[in-house]
């Protein structure tokens, strides 16, 4: 393979270092010397066959039916590695810029061809060369490349396509799964799922305000059993909805969009679905909450324009959410604030958090420098985590990182416009965040990630490890 890029090499024989690409100079290789010139005795050596020869990025479609970029990276050996980049619908204004043609002729302006093209001239052109292996090294180049805080010459589309892609190449250069090649020997815990069975918001078109909510199989023993009970609550849920005479079209994410009249309403025939399948609320099922804020917040109001047309301020907002985890079982609640109102967080923070989980998406978009933040004014208690937020694989495990030191727990999760790539379900192993978000019970490519997970906990065996309550 290596003789064919490179005709003055083949294994075994003596080549000048000058005939190789300078990026190859720091392989580990067999120096010797003959006439008092230095000459390379190259053997079989995995980071010379790790080198990537190719990079190549196209257009795909996302679950929504909108273009999104897909990139394969090519190394040396043949082994390819290959990644599809989401796409959210209620995303945070300090999210890292998604590079879209706006050629309203084509896909009306959402094409990602700019992004197809900078991975195919300026990434590889840069990247060709260097082994798979470095994933913080290329991670850097491709953000100095950028040279912009959020990503908007390359695109964070572009970027992370790249980055996700070379690390599946190199996962299956070692012979091992993505989860064990990002996360090594520690990387056995499965994640709660938090699983979206009733979708209001930007994620459907009904008259409820907050985005999700999700149901936790929290009292289950193992992953496979809480994606069953999942299930079930899904299907019995579904069974509800016709008996009162509602619509049981699912939204983006793959849960029912039902035309309730109010936020309040949705909660409760959540609660009968799960007293239907035959668990019990509170104990064997927790409710997580997704209000996604930013998204009815204007004016320094919290407006509920959807259901009631009630418009509360900051403190009513945190007095409705107070009332709430007191009346409903919920254990978690994401973006129950606008992605900038501190001052509303931090009350949230002080009136809940010490019992609830506050899960900061827009709030933070991944971001190591809002989450620094939050951390110093002790804002919410749990990140969530989307690769696509930030750009590359390297800062998502730094903001993972930086959480877990101080706390802060993470929550693996994917986007609105999905696609059937699976990789978030191997790094919520690998980087054992013991809750992810991928959707309801419906549409393959939410299921894609909870199948993959399966196939994790069935290798993992015995060693595998579910928190449930201890999530």
């Amino acid at each position: 393979m290596l003789a064919l890029h490179y005709p003055d090499f083949v294994l075994g024989k003596k080549v000048q270092l000058s005939t190789l690409p300078p990026q190859r100079n720091q392989a580990n290789i067999v120096v010797g010397c003959e006439n008092s010139q230095a000459t390379l005795f190259f053997q079989f050596n995995p980071f010379l066959m790790s080198i990537i020869t190719e990079i190549h990025a196209r257009q795909i479609f996302d679950s929504r039916g909108n273009p999104t970029i897909e990139v394969d990276v090519t190394t040396e050996s043949g082994t390819v590695g290959r990644a599809a980049v989401p796409s959210g619908a209620s995303t945070g204004k300090h999210e890292a810029v998604e590079l879209r043609d706006d050629d309203k002729s084509k896909y009306m302006g959402k094409g990602v061809l700019k992004a197809v093209e900078n991975v195919n001239s300026k990434i590889a052109e840069e990247l060709i060369g260097f082994s798979v292996f470095e994933q913080g090294l290329l991670d850097k180049i491709m953000l100095e490349m950028d040279g912009t805080p959020n990503k908007a010459n390359l695109g964070a589309n572009a970027i992370l396509g790249a980055s996700l892609a070379i690390a599946r190449a190199a996962a299956a250069e070692a012979g091992m799964p993505l989860y064990r090649y990002v996360g090594g020997v520690n990387a056995t815990t499965l994640p709660v799922p938090m699983m979206n069975i009733l979708n209001g918001g930007s994620h459907a078109d009904n008259s409820i305000d907050f985005q999700e909510f999700m149901i936790m199989p929290v009292g289950a023993p193992s992953f496979s059993e809480a994606l069953r009970w999942g299930t079930e609550i899904f299907h019995h849920l579904k069974n509800v909805l016709k008996k009162q005479g509602l619509s049981t079209n699912v939204g983006d994410e793959g849960g029912f969009a039902p035309n309730i009249k109010s936020n309040e309403d949705a909660i409760k025939i959540v609660i009968q679905a799960i007293e239907t399948a035959g668990y019990k609320p509170g104990d064997d099922v927790m409710i997580a909450m997704d209000a996604a804020a930013s998204e009815f917040y204007s004016d320094g109001h919290y407006h509920f324009k959807k259901s009631t047309g009630d418009k509360l301020t900051s403190s009513e907002m945190v007095a409705y959410w107070t009332d709430w985890t007191k009346k409903y079982p919920i254990v978690s609640i994401e973006d129950g604030m606008d992605e900038d109102d501190w001052s509303g967080w931090k009350d949230l923070t002080n009136s809940i958090g010490s019992t609830t989980q506050l899960v900061g998406d827009d709030l933070f978009v991944t971001n190591v420098n809002r989450l620094q933040r939050g951390i110093d004014e002790q804002i919410a208690n749990a990140i969530l985590i989307k690769v696509n937020q930030i750009g590359t694989l390297s800062e998502t495990i730094d903001a993972i990182n930086l959480g877990r030191r101080n706390g802060y727990k993470s929550i693996m999760s994917h986007r609105s416009g999905e696609t059937e790539d699976n990789t978030i379900a191997d790094l919520a192993v690998a980087l054992n965040t013991g809750q992810i978000k991928t959707g309801s019970a419906s549409r393959s490519d939410r299921m894609s990630k909870y199948n993959q997970l399966l196939r994790i906990e069935e290798e993992l065996g015995e060693v595998a490890y579910f928190p449930g309550r201890k999530m």
